[in-house]
């Protein structure tokens, strides 16, 4: 991957939408070119997915959730995994390092949302510990290219 496939990332991960021939302005490519750079990196896996970037209080869920979790001895980590990846509320699911096994965020209509998935978690036996946080507003939420430097 080269700086030009890094610069169509960058102008994708901004407005997946941009015509051919405006990426391939912007990199110096023709249209034709960008098409082909963009179906190898989609070939390559680099590409996972074109998506849309939604206003969750729009659309009913203004409320986003960060859990952390901490499974319970007995969990199955493979049915956590499973359930977390199929349940609607959650948008994110790491595993993690330290003290907790995973972080999920969540998006959710009201704070009985919460209580609810918590509930869920629960009486699955998935939890040993949990702690929730709510979000107030978000700073800064966007997809990394590799492109910005620290």
């Amino acid at each position: 991957m080269d700086q030009i496939d890094r610069k169509i990332l960058d102008l994708l991960v901004d407005d997946s939408r941009r015509s051919l021939a405006e990426i391939g302005e912007g990199v110096g490519l023709s249209p034709s070119s960008v098409n082909d750079r963009i179906r190898r990196l989609t070939q390559q896996g680099v590409v996972k997915r074109f998506t849309v970037e939604v206003d969750h209080a729009k659309i009913g869920l203004p409320i986003t959730a960060f859990v952390f979790v901490q499974l319970h001895t007995e969990a199955s980590e493979e049915a956590f995994r499973a359930f977390a990846a199929s349940h609607a509320a959650v948008e994110e699911c790491h595993h993690l390092t330290g003290g907790w096994s995973y972080l999920l965020k969540l998006r959710l209509r009201d704070l009985q949302d919460i209580e609810t998935f918590l509930a869920e978690t629960k009486s699955r036996r998935f939890l040993a510990r949990s702690e929730t946080m709510i979000s107030l507003s978000a700073v800064a939420e966007k997809t990394c290219t590799g492109t910005e430097t620290a």
